[in-house]
């Protein structure tokens, strides 16, 4: 089984600054979450499978939470891709030269580590293995947590798609490495940007091939039927760039 992107997850300082605009002008529809340790995440989904989670800090301070918010700010923090082997992934990254950090494979249902963004192209990378490959529901019903949930707008526009992540860099080959020998991405070449598809998700990652340019992500990109109403520049509270594509993009 390949690999699948799964979400985009947003870091800010609470999660309850996100419904406004995520379900309020993006239409997302509220999904799980809860706490988890040193920090409480929450999942919206959106039109054709796409999903934002925002996670914020929670419990003492010193969680990774607390750290990259400490150092960056509100923003976009990782891209989780469910690996029908964890190990077999990590061992794959660490062959190609990134430092697995976080490695977990004790819990039953839920085994997961994550790629340091320093050698991976300024973004955390999640390898998530599941009981089973494949995103499964049964989980999301045990981790919903009804009292959890932020509260949102009475009434939401329809979702928007959530086209995927659109990063930066000025090194191709270790584009080309990352995301599509790692990966697994099937790679097609529009004018100076790489974008890579995963079978089975909806979204994907787009690189943008820009002389001199540092390892980051940019924004998320978004499409939908009618115009919206997006802040100019990052999200205020979210710290991330939205960018609305237009239908051939």
């Amino acid at each position: 089984m390949p690999n699948v992107l799964d979400h985009i997850a947003l870091a800010t300082h609470r999660i309850t600054d996100a419904p406004p605009f995520l379900a309020g002008v993006l239409g997302g529809v509220s999904g799980f979450g809860g706490p988890s340790g040193t920090f409480r995440w929450w999942h919206w989904d959106y039109a054709g499978g796409g999903r934002i989670e925002v996670i914020e800090p929670d419990g003492p301070e010193g969680g990774f939470v607390h750290r990259y918010l400490e150092r960056r700010g509100p923003g976009i923090h990782h891209v989780n891709f469910e690996v029908p082997s964890l190990r077999q992934a990590c061992d794959e990254a660490e062959r190609l030269g990134h430092t697995v950090v976080g490695y977990n494979d004790s819990h039953e249902i839920w085994k997961e580590a994550f790629l340091h963004p320093k050698g991976a192209m300024g973004i955390v990378i999640q390898f998530v293995q599941t009981v089973e490959h494949g995103h499964d529901h049964e989980l999301e019903g045990d981790w919903h947590r009804p009292e959890d949930e932020p509260p949102g707008p009475a009434n939401p526009p329809p979702p928007v798609a959530i086209i995927g992540l659109r990063m930066r860099t000025a090194d191709r080959d270790a584009a080309l490495r990352q995301w599509g020998e790692l990966l697994g991405g099937e790679l097609e070449e529009q004018d100076e940007t790489l974008i890579f598809r995963w079978p089975g998700s909806p979204m994907r990652v787009a690189v943008s091939l820009e002389p001199g340019a540092a390892n980051e992500a940019v924004a998320v990109e978004v499409r939908a039927d009618q115009p919206l109403t997006l802040p100019e520049g990052p999200h205020p509270q979210l710290g991330t760039i939205f960018v609305q594509l237009a239908g051939n993009d």
